[in-house]
């Protein structure tokens, strides 16, 4: 479908181009000045992790928005990428400060629904209409995925279900919507494999796109570092992250893989693993 209804066109122009690097720097060099302040014992050792989840989710997001727009031929708003970041980085201090307000984390992605509304981020496959057909095959495909996860993760490896009751597993599933899930998706699939499959084949696109999101997640601190997981890890990001390029290539919106990620991140986090 995306193929009928956007003719492939090879692009002259280099993968990394409109990339904000000012604004990459400014991120890591904030990170850096407030791991020198924990470091001296000035701040407390949350910072840290704030300021590092902030830097790579809206350091991801603000990419992805510039690419995004280029590619789309739309113009964003003056400082839409300022006021993503601005939106995870609250979002993860709420929640790092008291877990109740781990809810403020969708505020970020409620930003960006509006800009899609609006026609902001097409480049993105993020535009006013979602077709419902492939919404429903990449629901399907999450639900299908975390099924598999559930069951062979207790069943063989013996993981029971996560326990503490809901709070725990609503902290973790609005970070996972409100800043991994839509960081990810948005970079790696919205604007990197959108860039590469405009240069080269689908299957070299989505294979360095994949291969790229699931480094991502292999260096995370947050994922537990047992065998059995990172290995895990490999197989299911893996299949998730093809079948979110193809998602994307045959329906034309990000939506599909946005709605297969976040349920089977759902399933994932209803484990106690780590």
């Amino acid at each position: 479908m995306w193929t009928l209804e956007q003719a492939w066109t090879p692009r002259q122009d280099p993968v990394l181009a409109n990339t904000p690097f000012t604004l990459i720097a400014t991120l890591g060099a904030t990170w850096l000045i407030v791991a020198w302040l924990v470091s001296a014992e000035w701040l407390p050792t949350s910072a840290l992790w704030i300021a590092a989840l902030t830097a790579t989710h809206g350091g991801l997001l603000a990419v992805a928005l510039a690419w995004g727009a280029a590619d789309g031929g739309v113009r964003l708003p003056a400082r839409a990428a300022l006021v993503t970041i601005a939106l995870i980085g609250a979002g993860v201090t709420a929640a790092t400060l008291d877990e109740r307000a781990a809810i403020t984390l969708v505020a970020a992605p409620a930003w960006l629904a509006i800009l899609a509304f609006r026609g902001h981020l097409v480049g993105l496959g993020l535009g006013p209409g979602v077709p419902l057909r492939p919404v429903v095959v990449g629901g399907a495909i999450g639900v299908l995925l975390g099924g598999h996860l559930l069951f062979s993760a207790s069943q063989t490896l013996g993981y029971p279900p996560r326990g503490g009751g809901w709070p725990p597993l609503l902290v973790l599933w609005a970070y996972d919507v409100g800043a991994r899930g839509i960081s990810a998706e948005c970079f790696f699939r919205g604007a990197l494999f959108n860039r590469l499959q405009r240069r080269w084949s689908f299957s070299a696109a989505a294979a360095l796109a994949t291969a790229l999101a699931v480094v991502r997640y292999l260096v995370d601190p947050f994922l537990p570092g047992q065998v059995e997981v990172m290995v895990g890890a490999l197989f299911y990001l893996t299949i998730l992250g093809a079948v979110d390029c193809w998602l994307l290539w045959w329906s034309g919106s990000l939506v599909p893989g946005l709605l297969a990620s976040v349920l089977f991140f759902f399933a994932y986090r209803a484990l106690a693993i780590g």
